[in-house]
């Protein structure tokens, strides 16, 4: 393979049999591969923590960290869980494949090794790498985007990051599935990636908005929901995006949904905040207690618009927290440090808040 030519991947290989390895080796590379070969477990793991592999193969008997024992660690890990591993394997039991399978092994190859048997696998899970590198890819430049609107915001510092741990501290209280927990989090921080749409004259504007400005305000849910439909993984978070300013009696937007008709994960994502907005500083206020949010929340349960059952269950949830939850707990979003930028307020959930003596209106 010539220095110059892209490599069609990167490989590694992972055999305490230096012959098997240089065979595997010398076949990968002649077809245009790049490989990393070493002879252990915690080798292996430490190549696949520090260099971008598309494709680990692993023998399966080695001293100390087995195959299984490699796979399993690698597949645990955040930063290597969606790296293709193939083990490769002389043992015939099906006890052993059933073992690589609950390990997190993509795929097995049976010694002695065939090149043409090697090379296909090698050619199909790389391509399937790629897609799944592209999918992240995707998803980052989302939530990217995300947390650099907020990152304009000195008041709203932290704020979808809080929304991530609260919306899944409830969804966690209430029973809700993996996948749901997982939608929240991701909901968290994208839920009003709208905004980027909005001029910032409507952003920034400090008295109330006109009707023409409303509606682009309100558009954002909509937008936002658009952006992120490209995006598969992202399917139950559309929801979320959608449908977070809808209220209980129907007037809220796009859709003006009701009650149940707003699905679960949006109203809790809804109400964690409302909660935030109510008890973090703004340009004109002070944060307000949270037995003070809290019972603005009640009296808007009062006046149709927000499940009840959620404003007592998280109430609940906050009370039993030893000493709260604090900014000082957040974790920074995409890893943007808090205080990072100056920037614009973050007025939808402003308008939520109360102001001279009377509530203001969820946009």
């Amino acid at each position: 393979m010539s220095t110059s030519t892209r490599p069609l991947g990167n490989i590694l290989v992972a055999d305490d049999n230096q012959s098997a390895r240089d065979m595997l080796e010398m076949m990968l590379r002649t077809h245009g591969y790049r490989v990393f070969a070493v002879a252990d477990g915690p080798q292996a793991l430490a190549v696949l923590q520090q260099e971008s592999i598309d494709l680990a193969l692993i023998d399966v008997v080695m001293p100390g960290q087995t195959g299984f024992d490699v796979c399993r660690a690698a597949k645990e890990l955040p930063a290597t869980r969606l790296t293709p591993i193939v083990l490769i394997t002389g043992l015939g039991r099906v006890e052993d494949r059933v073992q690589g399978i609950e390990a997190g092994a993509d795929d097995f190859l049976n010694k002695p090794v065939r090149k043409e048997e090697l090379l296909a696998r090698v050619k199909s899970l790389v391509r399937i790498k790629r897609f799944t590198d592209e999918l992240e890819s995707a998803e980052t430049v989302v939530f990217t985007l995300a947390a650099s609107i907020e990152a304009k915001d000195p008041y709203t510092e932290g704020h979808c990051d809080r929304l991530s741990r609260y919306s899944v501290a409830l969804g966690e209280r209430l029973g809700l599935s993996q996948e749901d927990l997982v939608s929240l989090r991701r909901g968290g921080v994208v839920h009003d990636i709208g905004k980027v749409a909005v001029p910032e004259c409507v952003l920034l504007k400090p008295g109330p908005l006109d009707a023409h400005e409303r509606e682009q305000m309100e558009a954002h849910t909509v937008i936002g929901a658009r952006i992120c439909a490209p995006l598969k993984s992202f399917r139950e978070v559309l929801p979320i995006i959608r449908w977070h300013h809808e209220r209980q009696d129907g007037t809220g937007y796009p859709d003006h949904l009701r009650s149940d008709q707003i699905p679960l994960t949006a109203r809790v994502l809804q109400t964690v905040d409302i909660y935030d907005a109510l008890t973090t500083d703004r340009p004109y206020r002070k944060a307000l207690s949270s037995e003070r949010a809290f019972a603005i929340l009640h009296d808007e349960v009062r006046r149709g618009w927000w499940d009840g059952t959620l404003v007592n269950e998280f109430e609940k949830l906050r009370n039993e927290l030893p000493g709260g939850w604090t900014e000082q707990t957040a974790v920074p979003v995409l890893g943007f440090p808090y205080g990072s930028a100056p920037g614009k307020r973050d007025r939808l959930t402003d308008e939520n808040e109360l102001s001279t003596g009377s509530l203001r209106s969820l946009l």
